[in-house]
């Protein structure tokens, strides 16, 4: 069973994020209809293609006689300016066409890394999208975001480069590892709070079982994607509305960039980064508190490295995210459960007492 929700950036632009299972025949079916070369590039996360590549490889296979499998070294340092450079070097000397597609198979770094490879040769060749984790399936591979990291912030390079498809395969998830399971939940946990928080409840009784594919997994998936596609779709380029996909991130990202990239996930820092937002909200009089979020501190917990204490650094590093304007860290806060809003931050007190509490909350 698959479910396809359409993605509509433009009256020119338009894709599907196909949501199911044991994808083969809706991904032979589109490619059959879309290209007609006899190519294709699969940036694979290494790990992904140990486990899944034979699969990857014997489905395109079915569209394609050339199918030049690329290999991607785990975690975010693979984000970096030698490994697009090394990959376009590849395409390029390879004679890569401008009709050839790239498909990026992995989690957040392959498609990031991916996607702007693809933006990138030849000013754009067709990408699709295959996430394999649950953080790639419910909110990285949906957008047209892309990008690798810089030794001053993350995701500073970059465009915005929407897909021709996502093929969004449930049954990846049965190889996921707890902790990719965990870092994957902050995600939906944002939707949850920034839009559906009847979503807390059922990831509460969902983790509560066992962390595996189900249908109620899919259902949640599901709709996670509806809620981050119903987003872009209103603000394809972040220049409003999709800023509220930043909920935790702002606070997320100082700590990610604190502690070096790859000690600490994106998801696990996301989560910390929530709790100071609510927290942040509660103390401004919004009816939130952290309480919706207690269920699942101790699956986090229990991934976590000991976080940074030094507060000042952390608001430094916030202050050097992309998203700061004219000196001023734009937050996004919530006036309730579903209902967020941008906050210029300018009460550096309040800031403080926020970071104090949520990494209060990991001791």
């Amino acid at each position: 069973m698959s479910n396809t929700i359409d993605v509509q950036i433009s009256q020119l632009q338009e894709y599907g994020v196909v949501v199911g299972r044991q994808l083969t025949s809706s991904f032979v079916s589109f490619c059959n209809d879309r290209f007609f070369g006899d190519r294709i590039y699969v940036m694979i996360d290494e790990k992904v293609n140990e486990l899944h590549g034979n699969r990857v490889e014997e489905m395109c296979k079915q569209v394609f006689e050339n199918v030049r499998i690329l290999p991607v070294p785990e975690g975010e340092t693979s984000k970096s300016l030698s490994e697009w450079n090394k990959y376009i070097n590849i395409l390029l000397e390879e004679g890569v066409e401008r009709s050839t597609p790239l498909m990026a198979v992995g989690g957040g770094v392959t498609g990031d890394l991916g996607g702007y490879v693809a933006a990138s040769v030849l000013r754009g060749i067709p990408l699709l999208h295959m996430p394999t984790s649950l953080l790639a399936m419910v909110d990285s591979s949906i957008g047209g975001k892309t990008g690798i990291n810089h030794n001053t912030g993350k995701n500073l390079i970059g465009a915005f480069y929407q897909p021709d498809a996502v093929f969004t395969d449930v049954s990846f998830l049965k190889t996921l590892e707890q902790s990719e399971w965990i870092t994957g939940m902050a995600e939906i946990l944002k939707y949850a709070a920034i839009d559906n928080p009847d979503i807390f409840e059922e990831l509460e009784v969902l983790v509560g079982k066992s962390l595996s594919p189900n249908e109620q997994w899919g259902k949640v998936i599901r709709e996670s994607v509806r809620i981050k596609v119903d987003i872009v779709q209103q603000d394809a380029l972040e220049a409003g509305k999709r800023a509220y996909l930043n909920f935790g991130h702002t606070f997320g990202h100082a700590l990610e960039n604190l502690t070096g990239y790859g000690k600490l996930s994106h998801g696990e820092a996301v989560f910390v980064g929530m709790i100071a937002a609510t927290y942040y909200s509660s103390q401004l009089g919004h009816p939130v508190d952290d309480n919706a979020f207690a269920p699942f501190v101790s699956f986090f917990r229990e991934q976590m490295a000991e976080l940074p204490r030094n507060v000042d650094k952390l608001i430094d590093s916030m202050k050097s995210d992309k998203k700061v304007k004219n000196n001023t860290i734009r937050l996004v806060l919530l006036n309730g459960w579903g209902s967020p809003y941008i906050h210029e931050c300018t009460n550096y007190s309040l800031l403080e007492d926020s970071w104090e509490y949520a990494l209060a909350r990991f001791n």
